[in-house]
């Protein structure tokens, strides 16, 4: 451009004009000895991309890139790193300084949210001298598919929740036991601290010491996670849809109840029940959870009740705990399912797990400045509005509920499950 600009300035001012050639003279000697720095050896930039044997849905997973230099001066790298088309990153790029002879790792993340099979191509850098006037590509046919499973990431990240001492932090609250559902587990000696109404009288004038029935939390019991995959189920917030939402918790949530020496078990729902998983706390339980809630597929019809109610009693015999995870947007739309839901609720524990609408309770918040505006706040204000009465209506019923933020949806699920153990009214 400035060699342009010169030679422009030169037919005003004459005197200019040799000036000007003599720059384009420097400019191609210069250009000249970038590209033999550059072309002069082979294979002087050498990379790589090491990727993670799979994605987890709706978390930040981590790419690593390794870049080598093997040219005796600092190059000025561009990275062009051809991401799978689903991330729809169009101008993905990354710069970096590159030391003589030094070998410099990067990483970057990349947060998928749909499940499915995500394909990687070639990996491109762009190398340039100090000079920086020519650029010498390097392409590394790294590609890699990998697929993207429900959230693992999360599942690892609450898996210590079942035992740990100081839950609070991650949102989990402590429940005090109440009543005794206990079962037996031993009797030993009483030491300061037991609960005196636990003592073995008979024991213990056998032992001619105090003695005391020990109990622990009663194991073995069934819990199934039942998904409405219909088109209740579609809606997004913050890129995910609350299918996948309760996917990713159905997953963390399915660890937890293996690690507390229940049963865990699964099945879906639209038009039919499917993706039926026994409820079973065997060493393979997880990996078969994982890949039947990998396999999930939307249906775009209003789920079928009646259905679920039917396949429920005829293939789950034995009182279990229900949690099942659906979204209900209107009170209407509660009392058409409201009869199977009652029936479940006679020979099972069941809990609802549904969604508050992230978007109208923002709404609301928001400082109203015009007609439309406060129009618009009081449609929003009745929506939420009717979201209480649908958890007032099931509640009426004894069926429990859980209204949360579908970004909330694992902590909170975790807390009925844990509260309904401390409780002991499975």
């Amino acid at each position: 451009m400035a060699i342009i600009v010169s030679f422009v300035c030169a037919f005003f001012f004459p005197a200019w004009y040799n000036a000007s050639w003599y720059l384009f003279y420097l400019l191609g000697l210069f250009t000249v000895i970038d590209a033999f720095l550059l072309f002069l050896h082979k294979n002087q930039i050498i990379g790589n991309r090491k990727t993670p044997e799979k994605f987890s849905n709706g978390d930040d997973n981590e790419v690593f890139l390794s870049i080598e230099n093997g040219y005796g001066f600092t190059c000025s790298i561009k990275i062009i790193d051809e991401i799978p088309f689903q991330f729809q990153k169009r101008d993905f790029q990354i710069n970096r300084k590159i030391k003589a002879g030094t070998t410099k790792q990067l990483k970057y993340f990349l947060r998928p949210t749909e499940r499915g099979v995500y394909t990687f191509g070639a990996l491109n850098f762009y190398a340039s001298s100090p000079i920086g006037l020519v650029a010498k590509r390097y392409r590394f046919s790294v590609a890699n598919s990998l697929p993207n499973y429900p959230s693992y990431l999360q599942l690892k990240k609450y898996e210590l929740m079942a035992f740990s001492n100081n839950l609070v932090q991650y949102g989990i609250k402590k429940v005090r036991r109440i009543g005794q559902t206990m079962e037996f587990e031993q009797i030993k000696e009483y030491v300061q601290g037991d609960n005196i109404k636990n003592i073995n009288w008979k024991a213990t004038a056998k032992k001619n010491a105090l003695m005391i029935n020990q109990y622990q939390d009663e194991k073995s019991q069934n819990v199934y996670m039942i998904i409405d995959k219909g088109r209740v189920m579609q809606m997004p917030f913050n890129g995910l849809s609350l299918l996948d939402y309760s996917i990713n918790s159905a997953l963390a949530l399915a660890n937890i109840i293996i690690k507390k020496q229940d049963k865990a078990g699964l099945l879906t729902f639209a038009k039919r029940t499917e993706n039926w998983v026994k409820a079973d706390k065997r060493s393979g339980q997880m990996q078969l959870l994982l890949e039947n809630l990998y396999q999930i597929k939307t249906n775009f019809i209003e789920s079928d009740y009646s259905r679920l109610y039917a396949d429920v009693n005829r293939n789950i015999k034995q009182r279990s705990l229900l949690l099942l995870f659906t979204n209900f947007e209107t009170l209407d739309g509660l009392n058409r399912q409201l009869p199977y839901l009652k029936g479940l609720a006679k020979n099972h524990k069941i809990i609802v797990l549904f969604f508050k609408n992230t978007e109208v309770e923002d709404f609301k918040i928001k400082k109203a400045e015009t007609v439309q505006e406060i129009y618009d706040k009081t449609i929003a204000e009745k929506l939420s509005f009717e979201k209480r009465l649908i958890v007032n209506e099931l509640r009426k019923y004894g069926i429990s509920t859980v209204l949360t933020k579908p970004e909330n949806l694992t902590l909170e699920s975790i807390n009925k499950y844990i509260e309904i153990k401390a409780k002991g009214v499975l």
